[in-house]
């Protein structure tokens, strides 16, 4: 046992990061080996992946989580179009719909409190193009450890810029090893 406290996690939502939605985009094939996946044909949007971020992903000294509307679809329709292996999901909270209508009045997304207490403390990114100033707060009152709440431009997906945001931000709080 090294004695090393775990890698950061990373939260990454699909929709806007992986999947962009604005403009003219590139279409991608499935990759060789992958086969068409279950929900492919169904969703046209998923040819709009680039299968270079999965290994830009794996790339990031980070433990990967889906937090996604898509949940376990994610491992089997989006995961192998970019070689990730399968992630956990992160699952939604399980709160009384009337805590579920007063956080969605005051612009807290679903998936702010589930990120927090899967995080258990540990420091950790969450990649998504809805973060509001609501999710900003409301993490800064509730989790102790480090975090990057990493907004992404859904009209342009994750980019080269975000990739080094995000590198030097997890290094920076013990992602690197070696």
């Amino acid at each position: 046992m090294t004695g090393r406290p775990p890698l950061p996690l990373l939260f990454l939502d699909i929709d806007g990061p992986l999947i962009p939605f604005g403009g003219t985009h590139r279409e991608y094939p499935a990759p060789d080996g992958a086969g068409p996946a279950a929900g492919a044909a169904a969703n046209p949007l998923l040819a709009r992946i680039d299968p270079s971020l999965g290994p830009r992903l794996l790339a990031l000294p980070c433990e990967l989580v889906w937090a996604t509307t898509w949940m376990a679809d994610a491992n089997t329709d989006v995961a192998p179009r970019i070689g990730l292996p399968g992630l956990p999901v992160l699952d939604p909270p399980e709160l009384p719909e009337a805590q579920q209508r007063a956080d969605e009045h005051r612009g807290l997304h679903w998936k702010t409190r589930a990120l927090v207490g899967r995080a258990g403390g540990r420091p950790f990114a969450w990649v998504d193009d809805e973060i509001t100033a609501a999710d900003r707060a409301w993490v800064s009152a509730h989790h102790e450890g480090p975090v990057l709440l990493h907004r992404v431009d859904p009209r342009t997906g994750l980019t080269r810029a975000d990739f080094a945001v995000l590198d030097s931000w997890l290094r920076g709080v013990g992602g690197a090893r070696g």
